[in-house]
């Protein structure tokens, strides 16, 4: 089936990110180890091995850490340019969150500069147990996931809400001892709902600090 355990879901936000998950519902705009059946964090389209940042492009004047992917698994965002400066800067810092966490899982290791150039309080401290589970287990994951119905919310000028959903039926669980790929079937279950928390610090990047998922939501499903 999917290939992420539901990490996140415990995770609160304030009652501003709550409103802006509830009003995402099936909109056209709107809208993360081990259960092998829960929930993912990830990142954008990534090609070969060792390949270059994802495409999601970097937004503040910080030294972007490039996020490498190995050749067997990509993340795909959709509707990465909305139009509006800001809004484009905080998907892009979004997608960026996502893929450093997958960066860590592929790396076997929690301490890459990425992980914590993109996360911070709540969402890096449930980031790094979500990615250490994979990391303690031996399993990575392969194929593709894709993210769709992205939608961001300004709040200020150095806040912003992001909720977004996730389609893993076409990536999986990967053994890094046998190399053995779970391709169970698909279900309602390989799509997620997020609804993310994200501040903009002093260099300009838009970091995410806190993080909420729910898999098998209805605004999700095809």
């Amino acid at each position: 089936m999917n290939r992420r355990p539901t990490l996140l879901a415990a995770l609160a936000l304030t009652a501003t990110a709550a409103l802006t998950l509830s009003a995402c519902g099936g909109g056209d705009e709107g809208s993360s180890a081990k259960d092998k059946d829960s929930d993912k964090i990830a990142g954008a389209d990534t090609g070969g091995e060792k390949s270059a940042s994802p495409s999601a492009s970097a937004s503040g004047s910080g030294e972007r850490p490039e996020i490498d992917f190995p050749s067997d698994a990509k993340n795909v965002f959709e509707g990465q340019e909305t139009g509006d400066p800001t809004k484009d800067a905080v998907l892009a810092d979004s997608a960026l969150s996502v893929n450093s966490i997958d960066e860590a899982i592929f790396k076997g290791n929690t301490d890459t500069k990425a992980l914590g150039f993109y996360n911070t309080g709540k969402a890096l401290s449930s980031s790094i147990t979500y990615a250490q589970r994979y990391i303690d287990g031996n399993d990575t994951w392969t194929g593709e996931t894709r993210f769709f119905k992205r939608k961001v919310t300004l709040s200020g000028e150095s806040k912003a809400y992001v909720t977004y959903c996730s389609d893993e039926s076409k990536s999986y669980i990967k053994s890094k001892k046998t190399g053995e790929v779970d391709r169970s079937p698909a279900t309602s279950n390989s799509y997620v709902l997020y609804s993310t928390k994200l501040a903009k610090n002093a260099d300009g990047v838009w970091q995410t600090a806190d993080i909420v998922s729910k898999r098998g939501a209805e605004a999700c499903q095809p």
